[in-house]
C-alpha cells in the first residue's frame, strides 16, 4: 500500500496505480484526452497535469504512478492554468469547424447539414419530422429569409451554393400537403428524436485561411457533383440537390471531448492557426471511414487500439517530431485499412477526426 496526500487529504491506496486512477476512485475529476481505460497509459495531450508539491514538478496523472509520501495538487490555479495552455496548444493547430457555416448564420439555427443528409438518404419522413421539431411557429423562417445560409455555403466558392432555402420550403410544403395543418397532437406523434435546436453558444473552432486545393477536399463527400437543381419541385430534385452538399460540418459536434474541455475552461479559439496538416479528407470506399488529419490531435488512441492487429493494416504514426502525423502505412492504400475496426476507432477518437460516411 502507498500513503500519499491529494488536495490536502490523506489516502492509502494500492501500489501500481496511476494518480489519475486514484483521483477517479475518490471522485476527483481530472480532464484527459489521450487516456482510455482499455489501453495502456501513454502521455500525449498533457491536459491531465498535476503538481507534486514536494518536488515542484508537474506530472501527467494518466501515466505517473503513485509513490509513498507524494503531495499532489490537482486543482490549484497554477495547475488549471497549465491545463488551459495545453488545450490552447491543441486548438492552435485544430483546423476544423464545430458547426457548419450555413447553420451558424441561420436565424432559426436549423440543422441544415442533418436535413441534407436525410434528403440524400431519401428519408423524407425523417426530414419532415426534423422540420416540425425545429419550427416553433406555424411558419418556417425560410419564407421571408434572404438566404443567409446559401450566402455562407462553402460550395458557393466552387460553383453554386446548395439550394438550402428551397429544399427547406419544399419540406414545409410536404408537411402542409401530407398532414394538412398539423395540430399539437399530430406534431407530438411525429416529433423528431432530437429536441429543437437553437443557435449554438458553445465553443466553436475555426479553420483559418483555406487554400483553393483545400476547399475542394469537401467535394469528396458530394454524391452528385454535376446535376444541380436551384428550383426544388419534387422529391427527386430535392434528393439530387442535397447530394451536392459538401458536409463541411463536424459529425462529432455533440460528442467532441476537445470541444467539451474548451467549454469547461472557457477557452476562446486562437485567431491564428498553425498549419501542421492541410485540410484533407480520406474516405475508405470499403468501410465508409473518413479521416481528417486537420482535426487530429495526435493522441494516438486509434493507433494503440489496433497496434496488435495482424490481420489487417491499421493507422500509424509517420514522420517525426512536429511534422509527425497519423496516417495509413506508407505501403498501404487507405481503402485497405481497418476493415473490421472502423466503429471502434471512431468511438475512441476524442475529436471528429474519425467519422463514417453515410
Amino acid at each position: 500500500m502507498v500513503k500519499l496526500k491529494i488536495n490536502n487529504a490523506y489516502y492509502e491506496v494500492a501500489d501500481g496505480l496511476t494518480i489519475l486512477d486514484v483521483a477517479n476512485g475518490i471522485g476527483l475529476a481530472i480532464p484527459s484526452l489521450c487516456h482510455s481505460d482499455v489501453l495502456p497509459h501513454y502521455t500525449s495531450c498533457m491536459v491531465c497535469l498535476v503538481k507534486e508539491n514536494k518536488t515542484g514538478n508537474f506530472l501527467p496523472s494518466c501515466s505517473a504512478l503513485v509513490q509513498e509520501g507524494m503531495d499532489i495538487d490537482c486543482s490549484s490555479d497554477e495547475v488549471i492554468s497549465l491545463r488551459r495552455k495545453a488545450i490552447e496548444l491543441l486548438l492552435s493547430e485544430h483546423r476544423a469547424e464545430c458547426e457548419a457555416p450555413c447553420k451558424v448564420v441561420c436565424p432559426g439555427g436549423y440543422n441544415i447539414p442533418l436535413m441534407n443528409r436525410l434528403l440524400a438518404a431519401n428519408d423524407f419522413e425523417g426530414a419532415v419530422q426534423l422540420s416540425i421539431a425545429q419550427v416553433q411557429s406555424t411558419e418556417l423562417k425560410c419564407s421571408d429569409c434572404p438566404g443567409y445560409c446559401e450566402n455562407a455555403c462553402r460550395r458557393k466558392k466552387i460553383d453554386l451554393p446548395v439550394s438550402i432555402r428551397n429544399m427547406q420550403l419544399f419540406i414545409s410544403q410536404l408537411i402542409t400537403k401530407d398532414r394538412a395543418t398539423p395540430d399539437q397532437d399530430q406534431i407530438s406523434q411525429v416529433e423528431y428524436k432530437e429536441k429543437p435546436e437553437k443557435p449554438s453558444k458553445r465553443f466553436s473552432s475555426h479553420i483559418g485561411k483555406i487554400e483553393a486545393n483545400e476547399l475542394k477536399e469537401w467535394l469528396k463527400e458530394c454524391r452528385n457533383d454535376s446535376k444541380r437543381n436551384r428550383e426544388i419541385y419534387d422529391r427527386e430534385s430535392a434528393v439530387c440537390e442535397s447530394e451536392s452538399c459538401m458536409h463541411c460540418d463536424c459529425r462529432a459536434v455533440d460528442n467532441c471531448r476537445l470541444r467539451d474541455l474548451a467549454d469547461e475552461f472557457s477557452i476562446k479559439d486562437p485567431r491564428g492557426k498553425l498549419v501542421n496538416s492541410p485540410i484533407q479528407k480520406k474516405i475508405n470506399i470499403n468501410t465508409g471511414l473518413i479521416f481528417e488529419n486537420a482535426k487530429c490531435i495526435k493522441c494516438g488512441l486509434c493507433v494503440r487500439l489496433c497496434e496488435d492487429s495482424k490481420d489487417e493494416p491499421a493507422l500509424c504514426f509517420i514522420n517525426r517530431g512536429f511534422v509527425s502525423i497519423i496516417s495509413e502505412p506508407l505501403t498501404e492504400d487507405f481503402n485497405n485499412i481497418l476493415k473490421s475496426k472502423t466503429k471502434e476507432v471512431i468511438e475512441i477518437c476524442p475529436t471528429g477526426a474519425l467519422s463514417q460516411f453515410k
